[in-house]
């Protein structure tokens, strides 16, 4: 089980790599992680979305999200037929912060990525989808 413990290793070095980033703009680890979750990942434009994909609560993203859209980070823009549908777009101001954070996650993948050929990396990222599906089905059979 030693291996379940060394992703620790990782999550704490890309902690401290984004916690300049935080520290710099005055952001708390979840404001930040929505941020670039909203800049790399287009698709999903809600509140629900980040909550189902980052596996967040809702309340600690609802908090999040309400201090990104004061600090003008964000807007929220209503779905004028279905009023409950409430889109998420990154404002200008946003967008150094993005770049800080863009430069910082590619720090973190060049450096975790060392040293491994292509074909390690393809191997490593097919296992792991495996290993997540297994967790999501696992996590799907006990709720």
């Amino acid at each position: 089980m030693h291996f379940w413990d060394q992703h620790k290793t990782i999550t704490r070095y890309y902690e401290i790599l984004m916690s300049s980033v935080c520290e710099k703009y005055q952001l708390k680890h979840l404001e930040y992680d929505i941020l670039m979750f909203l800049h790399n990942n287009p698709q999903y434009r809600t509140a629900a979305d980040i909550v189902r994909v980052r596996k967040s609560t809702k309340s600690h993203v609802s908090t999040s999200l309400k201090t990104l859209e004061d600090r003008g980070f964000i807007a929220k823009k209503t779905d004028p037929v279905n009023k409950k549908h409430i889109e998420l777009d990154l404002l200008e101001p946003a967008n150094e912060i993005v770049r800080d954070g863009l430069l910082a996650q590619r720090q973190f993948t060049e450096q975790m990525l060392r040293g491994l050929t292509p074909e390690d990396i393809a191997v490593c990222k097919r296992v792991f989808q495996q290993v997540c599906s297994n967790a999501e089905a696992c996590i799907k059979q006990k709720g």
